[in-house]
């Protein structure tokens, strides 16, 4: 058995921390708030993964650098908000800083910098000691934190430019109900990853708006679908994807058919309450939002993503009607009914 640091007790770092103790490795997680650390610890159980209990080899602690050190594995689960300056915390730990631990990310988006947005593994790679370049291995997939805790069958993709590490953490990851996949293409399983929150809101919007609608319906959802998935796959290609099959993968349209249609999808959430509660009355525009957004209650990762969707689609002249009409919405330029109204038609 192997031991392993999580680095991120949200929902999806405690519930692949929750996997990894069930199958007898001992796993610590790092939480940055004293309360979440001490109900794990004393209760096993995590406010942000409510209904389930852990196993005791699952502790917790909100000392990071213990958490990741000496750690076979370490696993980022921390928000794309927080995600650099959370790993510059732990670079002083010896097995980071000679390259010992084997670095898993799980963490979703895109990540400002002064040149533009970038993906989550170029970024890492320019934090994190140059031994990890070209050696961290970035997991997703239709992977609801939920079912995953369930132990529900569930596939993931472990994608990494060393094959090695990959397959170091599909075997890890394996059994419990997962079923865990290798792939060369890192920046296409990026890509899938974050824009397809951003889809997922659009869809929350439409399938409200339907509720009440005698013209948009399930045909309707299933084509903005399949139009979602051609602008993931554009998105895609100007970033550099390198296997087209990745789009067609469990990674490409498996995560975004779970993303948009499952019940506990949080940005199909955001869509919904942006047009049944009205959510984006009290921000003035998408920064706002993005600075506020905890106040939200839960973190709809494809608001964050939409803003630096379009500032990619705007320095690539990409074509990418749905990410844009989405970011109008958000940055209050226009009303999300009229909006889905021109996009439909």
């Amino acid at each position: 058995m192997s031991s392993v640091g999580v680095i991120g007790a949200g929902a999806w770092g405690t519930a692949m921390a929750k996997s990894l103790a069930e199958a007898g490795n001992q796993v610590d997680i790092w939480a940055l708030e004293q309360d979440v650390v001490d109900e794990i610890n004393t209760k096993h159980t995590n406010r942000f993964l409510p209904g389930f209990v852990f196993p005791e080899n699952l502790k917790a602690s909100t000392d990071i650098k213990s958490v990741a050190k000496d750690k076979e594995f370490i696993i980022l689960a921390s928000p794309s908000l927080f995600l650099a300056s959370t790993v510059a915390k732990i670079l002083d730990v010896e097995n980071i800083k000679n390259g010992s631990s084997t670095i898993g990310i799980l963490t979703k988006g895109f990540i400002p910098s002064a040149g533009g947005p970038k993906l989550i593994v170029e970024t890492l790679e320019e934090v994190l000691p140059e031994c990890y370049k070209k050696c961290l291995v970035y997991i997703a997939g239709p992977s609801h934190a939920e079912e995953v805790a369930m132990n529900k069958v569930t596939g993931l993709i472990a994608a990494s430019e060393n094959p090695k590490n990959s397959i170091k953490f599909r075997e890890l990851l394996k059994g419990r109900g997962l079923l865990v996949y290798s792939s060369l293409d890192v920046v296409g399983v990026q890509v899938c990853a974050a824009a397809k929150n951003v889809v997922a809101v659009a869809y929350g919007i439409l399938d409200a708006i339907a509720e009440d609608s005698k013209i948009f319906g399930d045909n309707t959802q299933s084509l903005l679908l399949a139009a979602g998935l051609n602008e993931i796959q554009t998105i895609g290609r100007a970033m550099g994807a390198t296997h087209e099959e990745t789009f067609v993968s469990i990674s490409g349209v498996g995560d975004l058919d779970v993303t948009c249609r499952s019940k506990y999808g949080r940005n199909r959430r955001f869509g919904h309450d942006i047009i049944n509660k009205n959510i984006l009355d009290k921000f003035s525009n998408l920064d706002d939002l993005i600075n506020r957004i905890s106040e939200i209650g839960y973190l709809p990762e494809g608001a964050v993503a939409c803003k630096y969707i379009h500032q990619i689609s705007e320095s690539k002249g990409l074509k990418l009607p749905i990410c844009n009409s989405l970011y109008k919405i958000l940055n209050k330029e226009a009303d999300a009914k009229s909006v889905v109204d021109a996009l439909i038609n």
